[in-house]
């Protein structure tokens, strides 16, 4: 779920890394912008001739605005932005794979799914990123979704309904967007919440269900979708997380994943408030701090890190 400020918090949390020296030109990858092609593998053609009116755009980002704009605008100011994140989600994967973890400072388009965009979610970024991994790369066969992002994932939910492949788990708000009741039955651990949720049970119900749904499955791979629409205050969350418990709670999942050698990638998906970035940055900054990434990184600016 998003608005127009989405766009630009991967680059605040960018500049917030270089500052403190974690990135540097020299080790990061550069995100490319995901192709037609590249597209195809997951989203219906019908759909992505949809994205050629600025109407559809509008509505699928929340911006109303656009609807104002010529597409050749809407596709360069906001399809090509959100088209490198996907870019850079599905080259992440294969460096976490490669490396054991990456890390995207962008993406987790959750909303949406092959045939249909919402809550800012243009292209199926996570869908995507499994699918090529699945296609790819022999060794990978089973992959487990970790959706923490305030709202339920329900783009990846819809992709994956009947896909014995991939295990899903969910910790979101019950009483926001998207209610997505179908989705919700691809869901093989669901943890909703309620309003204002604080850090105290947030983080214990985080580390027991996380630890539980890799007692049940042991994928080849984790996507995690860690958004800080938790946060205090923000404006689409509705939970009461402290940008501690955010920090903290990016430390249990990675600390858990490289615990069992388990791959992992991350993306930053939804919040909507201008100290999200530095907590993104600080989060990042902390895994480095306790030996969960290494200084050469695993991905890049837009890309991932």
């Amino acid at each position: 779920m998003g608005k127009s400020y989405k766009l630009s918090q991967s680059y605040r949390s960018w500049f917030r890394l270089s500052d403190e020296k974690l990135i540097t030109d020299d080790t990061i990858v550069a995100a490319k912008e995901a192709t037609e092609e590249d597209l195809l593998v997951v989203h219906t053609r019908r759909y992505l001739n949809k994205l050629k009116w600025s109407y559809v755009v509008a509505t699928i980002t929340e911006i109303p605005p656009l609807f104002l704009l010529p597409n050749f605008l809407v596709q360069r100011r906001v399809l090509k932005p959100l088209r490198t994140q996907t870019g850079g989600t599905i080259m992440a994967g294969k460096l976490a794979i490669d490396r054991g973890w990456a890390i995207n400072v962008g993406g987790g388009f959750h909303h949406c799914s092959s045939d249909k965009g919402g809550g800012f979610c243009a292209y199926a970024d996570i869908t995507l990123a499994i699918k090529f991994l699945f296609d790819h790369v022999e060794s990978v066969s089973k992959a487990t979704i970790i959706d923490l992002d305030a709202h339920q994932g329900n783009g990846h939910g819809r992709d994956f309904m009947d896909d014995k492949r991939v295990y899903i788990m969910d910790v979101y708000n019950r009483h926001i967007y998207p209610g997505d009741t179908i989705a919700k039955r691809a869901i093989k651990r669901r943890i909703e919440l309620d309003w204002g949720t604080e850090d105290k049970e947030y983080l214990e119900k985080v580390e027991t269900h996380v630890k539980g749904a890799l007692n049940e499955i042991t994928p080849d791979v984790i996507v995690y979708n860690a958004g800080t629409d938790i946060l205090d205050g923000d404006p689409l969350g509705g939970l009461s997380i402290s940008p501690q418990g955010i920090i903290k709670r990016d430390e249990i999942v990675f600390r858990i994943a490289r615990s069992r050698s388990i791959p992992i990638l991350m993306v930053t998906s939804g919040g909507y408030q201008k100290r999200t970035a530095r907590i993104i940055a600080d989060s990042i900054l902390n895994l480095h701090n306790q030996g969960f990434i290494d200084k050469t990184l695993s991905g890049s600016h837009d890309s991932g890190i």
